[in-house]
């Protein structure tokens, strides 16, 4: 008999539907380890020690929020144009 764990499961899994997407990530080092975010994703942001663990964290993170937004209806945001830069500042 199966557990009601893996029954749950099976059921959340049948009702989100499975695709691909691709969204933008950045990830940036600081003193404390490796910080993660999808800027796509409200609120989607993780970090790790290392940016291995944080990229790992951030693609369980945005595919986490995907399926939330899925099993709720709500459609999934697409990113049209990404531009990253950096600037210098003087003061």
């Amino acid at each position: 008999m199966p557990s009601p764990t893996s029954s749950s499961k099976k059921r959340k899994a049948n009702r989100v539907q499975h695709g691909s997407f691709r969204f933008p990530v950045i990830i940036e080092k600081d003193r404390s380890g490796y910080f993660a975010a999808c800027p796509v994703l409200q609120g989607c942001y993780t970090q790790g020690s290392t940016y291995e663990e944080a990229l790992d964290n951030i693609e369980e993170a945005i595919s986490l929020h995907v399926e939330d937004r899925m099993e709720n209806g709500e459609a999934i945001p697409v990113s049209e144009e990404i531009s990253f830069t950096t600037v210098e500042i003087r003061i």
